[in-house]
């Protein structure tokens, strides 16, 4: 098998496996599915990746790195805070907007295997240590109003998460299931969370 085929081959098998997982998870997803939606035999799969597990890694390890791109090295910048945090704020919820299965599938294997999950957020090159180290600077040199830093990091991912995680309940809830309109109220959502948590923490 040449180098070019079989790089074809694995990215097929990737794609289809991130489309299964993300819809059933790993509990809910078979082998022999993620082969046919790749459109290759059971066996070559194997070939590729003998377990689900192994598989099942690679792809989460994929889409947290889509889902959180340079996320340590990004916050640990020379950016003034307002702007870090509102770039970071507009790019993560931009990204759930053109992937919105993402976070209820982060979310349902959470529950699954934390251990896990921490071990490929961590292998991503992601210290919460770092960034609420960060976080304490910014108190300290009186840029931002003084906080548990996990505080803040908590309900920043928490504001941009769960209105796409809930989705199918805010929308009958609270926007009478008109889904044109809970898009539109969506896509508002980086404005609103910026301003939200820049207005909350910023001492000027």
């Amino acid at each position: 098998m040449s180098d070019k085929k079989k790089d074809n081959t694995e990215e097929k098998i990737l794609n289809a496996a991130q489309t299964v997982f993300i819809k059933k998870g790993m509990d809910g997803s078979r082998m022999q599915e993620i082969a046919d939606q790749a459109g290759i035999n059971k066996a070559l799969l194997h070939y590729y990746f003998r377990t689900k597990q192994k598989l099942f890694e690679a792809i989460f390890a994929k889409v947290f790195k889509q889902t959180f791109p340079n996320i340590g090295k990004f916050m640990l910048s020379e950016m003034p805070i307002e702007e870090k945090l509102g770039t970071f704020i507009e790019k993560y919820i931009s990204l759930i907007l053109r992937n919105p299965f993402y976070p209820s599938f982060i979310l349902k294997e959470i529950s699954r295997d934390p251990e896990f999950l921490a071990t490929v957020i961590k292998s991503q090159g992601v210290n919460p240590n770092e960034i609420f180290e960060m976080f304490e600077k910014e108190m300290e040199a009186g840029n931002i109003r003084r906080m548990d830093p996990r505080d803040l990091m908590i309900n920043i991912l928490a504001m941009s998460v769960f209105p796409f995680a809930a989705k199918p309940l805010i929308n009958i809830m609270f926007f009478g299931n008109d889904k044109k309109a809970y898009n539109s109220f969506l896509k508002k959502r980086k404005d609103t969370v910026k301003e939200f948590v820049l207005n909350s923490i910023l001492i000027k």
